[in-house]
């Protein structure tokens, strides 16, 4: 099976980075990928609360719908 990594240690700070790399995650799980997510650094921040929730890229893409898809569908994510 074909995997896909994530890293991600932007937080707060880069909602854009943090919603790609959520979009990125998801985007891959919806093509059959098997996939993981590791979060570091400032990325533990944006699960950390629901803090996600506030994390919204400049074109409008919501990082917390991408995280809610990677939970339902059981993408493993490292904290």
């Amino acid at each position: 099976m074909r995997k896909f990594v994530f890293v991600l240690t932007r937080g707060l700070e880069d909602p854009t980075r943090v919603t790609r790399a959520f979009q990125l995650a998801k985007a891959a799980k919806e093509n059959n990928y098997e996939v993981s997510l590791f979060l570091t650094d400032d990325a533990v921040m944006t699960v950390k609360h629901n803090m996600i929730d506030n994390v919204v890229a400049p074109t409008g893409d919501e990082a917390g719908a991408h995280y809610q898809f990677l939970l339902k569908n059981k993408v493993p994510i490292f904290v």
